[in-house]
């Protein structure tokens, strides 16, 4: 590699959906740019998060459909698993998007740039391959975003086999009898009905009160109830202590209160979180004013060291590929261009196990603690017709709205296509729509978006079927 400094308009440190989302734009704006990535374009999400774990899922969903095969009217053969083969996919899937985002790469003209970046005073980039000190590259303006790593429990050694990240799950090439995941937040929850479907002993932990701890209580208990039903042990309000690996099993303790109990299990998937990747990032003499551990940037994404900006999973919570992407092409805008940039408030979370979970806005129980007078409408998949001619009439849609306007304050949806549903709730909250608004859009008939139309209605005592 050249050891020639290379001046840029903007360099781009990560190639995840903020990273790439960011050098494309600047790309599109006319502006020389650089993207570094240490490993391949697309990042985790791409590929070792939510993409190939999509793939993952939708195989778990098809094999569950032909198990229930006879309901359709179709009689079928013994169904076995290839579960190498179902991995296979799942990093093809990877593969192929990683080439796509490559393509975007040189139609944008930017360039993509392999190695560890390493920021220098004076806004200076230095590339690292392997171990030899690369390419130079100065820039006008510089965007972290190196995002977030999987954060493990204290004490406890990963060793990417039997204790493993979703990273390493993600990379198995056999399938475990049983597994206990440790957090049940959207990773945990994921991976636990991945694996049940095909068979696994599943063993959900999470610490807190209820699994999906950051949903809306009633989505909680009705994906709760539902894991029950398809045979995932979920124990909440329950710590794991002495996780030991040896070459065939883990075993672990599971405390809940003054009650303990040994369990052992073939691997153990730790997914109780993330913490920011910033080993390496910074040069003598640089340094960023942090929060919590994660990059501080101000409103318009740059941070304490002039000229340099940072957006995604790195500056802090929701870790959520869709916001990161929002937030590099609000930055980028604004260092480009006499946009306003702005910082996110309204963003839809999303789980991708079945039932799926969605949800936009507040929740319930944060419109009681700040004592906001509110309405509720809510309508079940078992009266949707579509729902329940797909055999999929699990679940509902559930709006909250301000008493006084109609303002829709919160959406919350449970039931299988929950992730697609929940755009027209966000759509509506960011143009300011009212509930009777959404009640008094005429919706296709029978679709499961007429249950977002029936919930509305519902808010108001006036939906028809229920």
């Amino acid at each position: 590699m050249s050891k020639e400094t290379t001046k840029y308009d903007l360099v781009v440190i990560g190639g995840g959906p903020a990273g790439y989302a960011a050098a494309i734009k600047a790309g599109q704006l006319g502006k020389k740019v650089a993207c570094v990535e240490m490993e391949r374009a697309g990042g985790t999400c791409l590929n070792w998060g939510c993409i190939p774990s999509k793939a993952l899922l939708k195989s778990a969903e098809l094999y569950q459909n032909m198990l229930h095969s006879e309901d359709f009217g179709f009689t079928t053969s013994e169904i076995t698993i290839d579960f190498p083969k179902v991995m296979k996919r799942s990093r093809n899937v990877a593969d192929q998007m990683a080439k796509g985002i490559e393509f975007l790469f040189k139609k944008n003209k930017v360039d993509y740039v392999k190695g560890k970046a390493r920021i220098d005073k004076g806004n200076k980039v230095v590339v690292f391959e392997g171990t030899d000190k690369g390419k130079s590259l100065q820039a006008d303006k510089i965007l972290v975003a190196t995002g977030c790593k999987a954060r493990m429990i204290p004490g406890v050694e990963h060793d990417g086999d039997r204790i493993m990240t979703s990273r390493d799950a993600l990379a198995m090439t056999e399938q475990p009898k049983s597994i206990v995941i440790i957090g049940a937040g959207a990773i945990g929850a994921e991976f636990a009905y991945f694996l049940n479907s095909l068979g696994t002993k599943v063993t959900l932990v999470e610490m807190l009160p209820k699994i999906l701890p950051v949903e809306d209580a009633d989505s909680s208990d009705a994906v709760a109830r539902a894991f029950k039903k398809q045979g995932i042990d979920c124990r909440t309000d329950t710590k794991v202590e002495d996780i030991k690996a040896t070459k065939t099993k883990v075993t672990m303790t599971l405390t809940k209160g003054s009650k303990s109990e040994k369990v052992e299990a073939e691997k153990v998937l730790v997914a109780i979180g993330v913490q920011a990747n910033t080993e390496g990032l910074l040069g003598e003499g640089v340094s960023f004013d942090l929060d919590r551990n994660y990059i501080k940037t101000n409103d318009n994404y740059e941070t304490s060291v002039k000229g340099v900006y940072a957006a995604g999973d790195i500056i802090g919570p929701p870790w959520l590929a869709h916001v990161a992407t929002y937030e590099a092409i609000q930055a980028v805008r604004g260092m480009f261009s006499d946009h306003k940039p702005e910082k996110v408030t309204l963003f839809p979370g999303c789980t991708y196990c079945q039932p799926q979970v969605a949800s936009i806005g507040k929740t319930e129980q944060k419109l009681k603690e700040e004592k906001v007078d509110y309405k509720v409408g809510k309508f079940p998949f078992t009266a949707s017709g579509k729902a329940v001619a797909a055999a999929h009439s699990e679940g509902y849609v559930k709006v909250l709205v301000d008493s006084k306007y109609g303002e829709i304050l919160g959406a919350h949806i449970v039931g299988s296509d929950a992730t697609e549903l929940i755009a027209e709730y966000g759509l509506a909250m960011k143009v300011e729509a009212t509930a009777e608004e959404i009640h008094d859009t005429i919706h296709a008939h029978p679709t499961l978006s007429e249950a977002l139309m029936e919930a509305s209605a519902a808010v108001y005592g006036e939906a028809i079927h229920i």
